[in-house]
């Protein structure tokens, strides 16, 4: 398993050693260990799985302290464009987002720590995501900022328009979201 710093250090794209042969393949995804010396420490307490289909854009969410939560995003079958943007007030990569693509084929994922808005574009017909999460959800401290910000300017490779759910259209600008303060006190 390799673990890749990318333009933001705290953003990692993982991918795993795959062993092939006449019966399949096999992949460890996950081990607690390699994440520990790789520097990330996380206990996820839920995992969430999504299907969507082409041209489906969902995010960009996040959920706010004490329900912060660092994701590790895999992509089963298809192929995503997985966006990440650093909300965390005193970073220096604050508003600045990095996009990595995951696919089945590819069998990589990104780690996501706390302070990240988080979204995805789907790009194949259809795709499965698996998500693991440090918290579990809370509605309440569920937060967003609209896919297509100017100020944030991501380069979504969209082929037409992207289809959205209703919330997500509704989705704040980042000057008006709410961001992720790090000293914030944690209960």
């Amino acid at each position: 398993m390799t673990f890749k710093k990318l333009s933001i250090p705290d953003v990692i794209l993982i991918s795993p050693k795959v062993l092939k042969d006449k019966r399949g393949l096999f992949a460890e995804t996950y081990k607690k260990s390699l994440f520990d010396k790789a520097g990330i420490r996380i206990d996820f307490v839920q995992e969430n799985y999504s299907k969507s289909k082409k041209n489906v854009l969902r995010g960009l969410h996040y959920q706010i302290p004490p329900y912060e939560q660092a994701k590790l995003v895999s992509c089963i079958r298809g192929k995503i464009f997985d966006v990440v943007v650093d909300i965390r007030k005193n970073s220096p990569f604050y508003g600045k987002w990095v996009g990595v693509y995951l696919s089945s084929r590819g069998k990589n994922a990104i780690y996501i720590p706390e302070g990240f808005a988080h979204g995805y574009l789907v790009l194949s017909e259809e795709a499965e995501i698996i998500y693991k999460v440090s918290k579990e959800y809370s509605k309440e401290h569920e937060r967003g900022i609209l896919w297509n910000d100017p100020e944030i300017n991501i380069n979504w490779p969209l082929s037409g328009e992207p289809i959205l759910s209703e919330k997500d259209k509704k989705l704040p600008a980042f000057t008006l979201a709410e961001k992720f303060d790090q000293n914030e006190k944690r209960q």
